[in-house]
């Protein structure tokens, strides 16, 4: 490696166009696929220093004059080195960014930019700045001092210019990416300054070529009426998906403010192309689910009360109507949930964005509240099974509130609470009191009630069976079991009472030892740790009270 670099070194060092052009062409396409340019430890310094001049020498022929084919070649060499964290300090200074940022055509006034740009060199210039961008801390400031977001603002905003192809779009979002994910400043630039959720939205209405035939209603040009789309081809996929992942970044606290009516308006425009986004394919069902998961990031990211423009809709032949309202994307947001739930993989990540998308879809919207009702809590005619036990989706998500993992375990249950209109009742009626009771304790409301919250008052109509078992239902499991035998049957009450402060004891040598903790519920509802005495007194008052009653029945 080292007589390599020294005679592409030589050779550089030259000035020679066209020496230095062969030299790097041929070391290009021999390191095309490496990836770390440092070998044994001995050598590391060696190496470096080279790697180091190198880097020098090809950054100051990008300064001259070249022939695109020698920019081209320069510009490979940098992307093939900034590969490797060890080979960056020559491009990761503030003046290195500069050169790059100016071939990549986002320079703000300074250098000189050709007025017919060479797309190829552009393309390898943005490679380059996601590397270096990607790797360094040091580039990230250099380029947000440098107003990298106002050029490439300025380019987004040609999103429909025909002269920029899709190389250039991509890497352009990639880049955009990049940097707002890994500095807060640049994010808050794009996302206020240079206005970027109206400017990304509009990328995205150009990239699926969009129509609106109402405010809030959009169609795919030349379709308009289809009831199926054709899929969505493989690179306006890839921008899609680069642009709801900036999108995802500058929005990131949008449903925890209060947004004004101008704010409103234009998250509810997006909304209106991300409900395309849910409705629409790509070539392939890993691609259309990967599309639909950062749609629904996205969703959960936008003010709540603008999330009503999924209803928006019209009802129009083969959609799903119910309450006079279109649940096509309401629908597909559940079969996705449902989708991710069934894998199993990953929940934290996978699950739960689609969970508490559709959780706090039903917690604001009556309609959409009622059609998730309907489908995952119908009726409930099965109760010989535990409510956890079984493939419907209410069983499915029973079985997720004692998960180990508590974000999942608690989303599960929160889901379930809210299509129970937070009534306690309903809630233990659908999960069993021992599944619900993590939820209610939180809550304080282990002594039954509810919640505040603004439901409107429907019926919760049982069935027949439900009617007929429910006087045999064990409200802590949640179904029929057959009754059993009474283990202090023929007691008399000594023994009762013996039995009793024995059990009691132990708990008090447990608690003592710290393997348990005996708890109580408070006045507010919620539990509170139970000392040693008050078992004791617990204890003896129950047995108190009881032959308190038996005395007063026979003096009866």
């Amino acid at each position: 490696m080292k007589m390599d670099l020294n005679a592409i070194i030589e050779k550089m060092e030259t000035g020679d166009q066209d020496a230095a052009l062969t030299a790097l062409q041929t070391y290009n396409k021999e390191k095309s696929q490496c990836f770390s340019f440092t070998s044994g430890e001995e050598e590391d310094r060696e190496d470096g220093d080279m790697i180091e001049r190198l880097g020098e020498l090809v950054l100051s022929f990008l300064e001259r004059d070249l022939q695109p084919s020698c920019q081209l070649a320069c510009l490979e060499t940098i992307r093939i080195l900034s590969r490797d964290k060890k080979s960056l300090s020559p491009f990761a200074t503030r003046h290195a960014m500069q050169i790059l940022i100016r071939h990549a055509g986002l320079g703000q006034g300074e250098g000189v930019t050709p007025e017919i740009p060479d797309l190829e060199v552009i393309v390898e210039a943005l490679k380059c700045l996601c590397n270096i961008v990607f790797n360094s801390e040091a580039a990230q400031e250099a380029a947000a001092d440098l107003q990298l977001m106002v050029g490439l603002a300025e380019r987004l905003k040609q999103c429909r210019e025909p002269q920029w192809n899709h190389d250039v779009r991509f890497f352009d979002l990639r880049l955009t990416f990049l940097i707002t994910a890994l500095r807060v400043d640049v994010r808050a630039q794009l996302a206020h300054e240079l206005r970027g959720v109206s400017l990304l939205s509009e990328a995205l209405d150009a990239t699926f070529g969009l129509c609106w035939p109402d405010m809030y209603e959009v169609a795919r040009a030349g379709f308009d009426g289809c009831s199926e789309l054709p899929p969505l081809g493989r690179q306006e996929t890839e921008r899609v998906m680069e642009i709801l992942k900036i999108l995802f970044n500058v929005t990131f606290d949008s449903n925890r403010r209060h947004v004004d009516e101008e704010e409103a308006a234009t998250y509810r425009h997006l909304g209106a192309i991300l409900r395309h986004c849910i409705m629409s394919s790509a070539e392939g069902e890993e691609r259309t689910e990967e599309m639909h998961s950062h749609t629904v990031n996205l969703l959960g990211n936008l003010p709540l009360p603008c999330l009503d423009v999924l209803l928006m809709p019209k009802v129009q032949q083969g959609s799903i109507e119910y309450m006079g309202v279109n649940m096509d994307a309401v629908k597909v947001l559940v079969e996705f949930m449902e989708k991710r739930l069934d894998r199993g993989n990953k929940l934290k990540e996978t699950l739960l964005p689609s969970l508490n998308l559709l959780t706090e879809s039903a917690r604001i919207h009556r309609e959409t509240r009622k059609f998730l009702r309907n489908k995952v809590l119908p009726p409930l005619r099965d109760v010989k099974n535990r409510p956890e036990v079984g493939n419907a989706l209410r069983n499915k998500l029973v079985r997720l509130m004692t998960h180990i993992d508590t974000d999942v375990k608690h989303c599960a249950a929160e889901f379930l609470f809210v299509l129970c209109k937070e009534s306690v009742s309903r809630f233990i009626k659908y999960t069993g009191y021992g599944n619900a009771a993590g939820l209610l304790a939180a809550r304080g409301l282990m002594r039954g009630g509810r919640d505040p919250g603004h439901y409107s008052e429907d019926e919760d109509s049982d069935t027949e069976e439900y009617r007929e078992a429910k006087p045999h239902i064990n409200p802590v499991t949640g179904r029929v079991e057959e009754e059993q035998p009474n283990p202090m049957e023929g007691m008399t009450d000594e023994q009762k009472e013996y039995e009793a402060m024995k059990l009691v004891n132990m708990f008090d040598k447990l608690s003592r030892e710290q393997v348990i903790q005996p708890m109580k519920i408070g006045a507010d509802g919620k539990m509170t740790s139970m000392e040693p005495h008050e078992l004791h007194h617990l204890a003896s008052q129950q047995f108190g009270e009881s032959n308190n009653s038996d005395s007063d029945s026979d003096t009866n």
